[in-house]
């Protein structure tokens, strides 16, 4: 398949020639090859399609009536209140696990890491919506799913087997949460988390929203057991905004540890008024950063709306950028960042000028997006995209096909 008259990351017009799913070559644009078969990018940007390596689509309300946020304060709170309002919702489970993937893929969106809540009071039907989601859009995403202890591992007896279960039937991520603020036993819950990860040869992912000090003490538990286990690219911290904002000291010691055992950050871009991991340092240390939407509309916040390219606005917004570098790079973060945490596999991003994804041999994951930079594309956020995931178109202009 040719992908005609495309400039990939802003830069002069191309043809793409798609082979088995691959770039199979890179070429000057010639406006008279025939592109009979083949897709017209229009001289269109050309990226990587968008990473999603932090998204609960297990509690989504896209697609449904806006409801007042009724969540308390605080982790366990908001838990509850999830947990008092998810089966009361418009719409079935699956159905609108269904849509808010179908609505991440028409905005491109092809590489998804996915929270599944897996505990007492929903046991498995969380994960199961999640799962058959992945199965129906196969062909125009990867989803790997987290099996994730939203409620922590301890509080509830009975969590942990539930977990196990879903490991079984086909979850690729180990969750956990707050090991000290939580659960307040680190030692078991991360004893649990990395015993199972081990035990099914799967990644770690831990939520991390403790303060300061103590967010620091659990980064090391868990650095740990990942020099211990040999589980070096196999772990990511996600929020973590706290290791950030204790001393300058710290912060580069916790990142020359996390570069050292390739220990990856999912960040959601929240809005916080203490200092944050610098994006510029962490790619420059050799760390992995990709870029989640969190919640989408559900019932621990209002907002979301399955479009990265937002999400990147909102990382570049937050973390005060405003270079053309630095925003193209918060651009990266969203493609290729994810993507690397998805498959280590991928090689990191060397730098903020650092343009991957696009060259003879990479997998024909892009997307197709209007704008006269990336940067500008950002800004504007367009709704002219056309989605290719393996060689193949799977949305265009987001009508999915």
């Amino acid at each position: 398949m040719l992908i005609s008259n495309v400039r990939p990351w802003g830069n002069e017009a191309v043809d793409l020639e798609v082979t088995d799913g691959l770039i199979g070559s890179v070429s000057p644009h010639n406006p008279r090859l025939p592109v009979a078969g083949g897709i017209e990018g229009r001289g269109r940007l050309a990226l990587p399609a968008f990473s999603d390596v932090h998204v609960h689509l297990d509690s989504t309300r896209i697609g449904l009536p806006f409801r007042e946020h009724t969540g308390a304060p605080g982790v366990w709170g908001m838990m509850l209140n999830d947990r008092n309002n998810w089966r009361k919702a418009e719409a079935p489970l699956p159905e609108r696990v269904a849509e808010t993937l179908q609505r991440m893929i028409s905005h491109g969106t092809t590489r998804v890491r996915s929270y599944a809540q897996i505990d007492v009071d929903c046991k498995l039907e969380k994960f199961e919506a999640v799962l058959a989601a992945k199965e129906k859009f196969a062909a125009s995403a990867d989803v790997q799913i987290m099996a994730f202890p939203q409620a922590g591992l301890l509080r509830e007896p009975g969590t942990v087997a539930y977990l196990e279960e879903s490991l079984k039937l086909g979850a690729t991520v180990m969750g956990g949460i707050d090991p000290c603020q939580l659960d307040r036993d680190p030692v078991r819950h991360l004893d649990i988390v990395f015993g199972l990860a081990e035990k099914y040869q799967v990644d770690v992912d831990i939520h991390l929203h403790e303060p300061g000090h103590l967010a620091h003490f659990s980064t090391e538990l868990i650095m740990e057991r990942t020099r211990a286990l040999g589980m070096e690219g196999r772990v990511t911290l996600s929020h973590a905004y706290e290791l950030g904002n204790v001393s300058e000291a710290a912060t580069a010691g916790v990142m020359e540890a996390m570069s050292a055992l390739d220990i990856s950050w999912a960040t959601v871009a929240p809005a916080t008024s203490g200092k944050q991991f610098n994006l510029a340092a962490m790619t420059e240390a050799g760390i992995r950063v990709g870029l989640g939407e969190d919640g989408q509309r559900d019932y621990w916040s209002p907002y979301g709306d399955c479009d990265l390219l937002s999400r990147t606005w909102q990382l570049a917004f937050t973390h005060g950028l405003r270079q053309d570098e630095l925003i193209e790079h918060a651009a990266a973060i969203a493609t290729w960042g994810g993507a690397g945490i998805m498959d280590r596999g991928l090689a990191r991003l060397r730098s903020t000028s650092d343009r991957p994804g696009l060259a003879v041999g990479d997998r024909a994951d892009i997307v197709l997006l209007a704008g006269e930079t990336v940067t500008s594309a950002v800004m504007d956020r367009g709704t002219d995209r056309t989605v290719i995931h393996d060689g193949r178109v799977v949305a265009d202009q987001l009508e999915m096909l």
